[in-house]
């Protein structure tokens, strides 16, 4: 296919980051004013600016910090809107908003085609309409299967209208990575020893997070090896050089952040010591994928030992993949770092990932993208240690899981004071916007280039 050329492509390419940075703040601004309403809250009384404020941003930016319980705090009005704004947030409001056009069979313009093609990071602009009412249709799908296999274990519990409107709502928070429940403040503490409960809700937090672009891979290439009737292999041999990546990106992950929380976990009665081996083993799984962005919790996050908040933070940072519902700064950013390094180390020219090449821009990318996470939670951690009186650890494990957008809090959130309920609100829309814009900044080649090539200099590294 052709690739898509525009003259003065720079200006439109801010123009781009502008207006996705603005949509979501439009639609954070937006619940806010929803659900400072009467109507929005259980006792029916003004919602206080700050809890709206931060509980909108916290649904938008799919996170999942909560400064109160969801469950006993909203009314039904109040629920729907944090749904449908963890739904925004989860699909963003541009893939929405393009679905919603190519539904009603309006034809988009060329600078629409081409917000979205940056958005989704795409060569060009062919069949976009149809791209976007695809990846609604299989998320809608994903959910509705979600939340009829959570009905299963839900109304028998609660009954029709509570397990329903339960199994919808986490149906949704746990595809789009939010991390947000109506179970109460303990989030899924109580359906810890559940096999089916934690393997419905890791399922979607797994599949939301590993992007749009592996779903339809991976399903396309099932139905070129199933009329072939050719074997795993041969149907992992022929995905394209991302989703193998990701894929194996995301189980090295799962099973590493399953082993180390049960080495930091095991002996501690606070959470995993009381368990038999195979309950350890399952709410060391779902720790593992919750870590990722997800938010939801099967074990209290304040009693971890410093061993496994330590290296969750590292597995905050990395997230989900790109073109996703998770956030972070991606698996396939971190594969390529360190790929990279170990391609230096062995003295290689090039990295190679399945076959194919890495450029040097895109480790370049992915290198800013790492460099600037890093310098936005040191600043926002020192910031949260200035303004509140609490431990740094948990101030770290704070800004970590709103700056990967994960929700998991060691209790914290709800104790902090106003400026430090606006650190974390400033931290949860950088960590849903920095992503996307950094992507934006660096996915294209600057035409404007210098032609002085300056000489090369000699610096000590080590």
């Amino acid at each position: 296919m052709k690739k898509y050329d525009m003259p003065n492509f720079k200006s439109n390419h801010y123009a781009t980051v502008r207006i996705i940075s603005l949509s979501f703040l439009a639609a954070i601004l937006a619940g806010t004013v929803l659900l400072m309403l009467p109507v929005s809250t259980a006792s029916g009384e003004w919602c206080p600016f700050l809890t709206a404020l931060f509980t909108a941003a916290t649904s938008v930016c799919v996170t999942g910090l909560v400064v109160v319980d969801t469950f006993s705090y909203w009314s039904l009005f109040g629920k729907v809107i944090i749904l449908l704004l963890i739904q925004i947030g989860g699909l963003s409001v541009v893939i929405l908003w393009a679905g919603i056009m190519a539904r009603l069979h309006k034809r988009l313009g060329l600078r629409s085609r081409i917000l979205i093609r940056d958005y989704l990071d795409l060569d060009n602009m062919q069949g976009i309409s149809r791209f976007t009412k695809k990846i609604i249709r299989a998320a809608l799908l994903v959910e509705g299967a979600g939340a009829f296999l959570y009905c299963l274990i839900l109304i028998p519990q609660n009954g029709f209208l509570k397990g329903a409107g339960q199994a919808v709502f986490t149906s949704v928070s746990a595809f789009c990575n939010a991390g947000i429940d109506v179970f109460g403040p303990d989030s899924l503490i109580a359906y810890q020893s559940s096999f089916s409960m934690n393997i419905i809700t890791m399922l979607l937090i797994i599949t939301g997070g590993l992007g749009f672009f592996v779903w339809f891979d991976m399903i396309e290439t099932f139905h070129k090896c199933r009329k072939t009737k050719s074997g795993p292999r041969i149907y992992f041999d022929r995905l394209q050089a991302h989703t193998r990546l990701v894929l194996s990106a995301t189980l090295i992950l799962i099973i590493s952040g399953t082993l180390l929380v049960l080495a930091g976990e095991s002996r501690n009665p606070s959470t995993l010591g009381g368990m038999d081996p195979a309950g350890k083993i399952l709410a060391s799984l779902f720790q593992s994928v919750t870590f990722r962005t997800a938010g939801f919790s099967t074990v209290p996050q304040q009693e971890l030992t410093p061993f496994t908040c330590i290296a969750g933070l590292f597995y905050m940072m990395i997230g989900g993949s790109p073109a996703g519902t998770a956030g972070g700064i991606k698996t396939v950013t971190a594969a390529i770092l360190l790929l990279s390094a170990a391609a230096y180390i062995r003295q290689h020219d090039e990295v190679i990932i399945y076959g194919r090449r890495v450029s040097h821009q895109l480790v370049s990318k992915a290198l800013a993208t790492v460099t600037v996470f890093f310098i936005i939670v040191i600043l926002f951690t020192e910031l949260l240690l200035l303004t509140n009186d609490i431990p740094p650890l948990s101030a770290a494990y704070e800004i970590f899981s709103a700056l990967g957008t994960v929700g998991l809090s060691r209790a914290l959130t709800a104790s902090l004071n106003t400026a430090g309920k606006i650190i974390v609100i400033l931290a949860m829309y950088i960590g849903r916007i920095a992503p996307i814009s950094m992507l934006l900044f660096f996915s294209r080649d600057n035409k404007n280039k210098s032609a002085v090539r300056h000489p090369e200099g000699r610096f000590l590294i080590g």
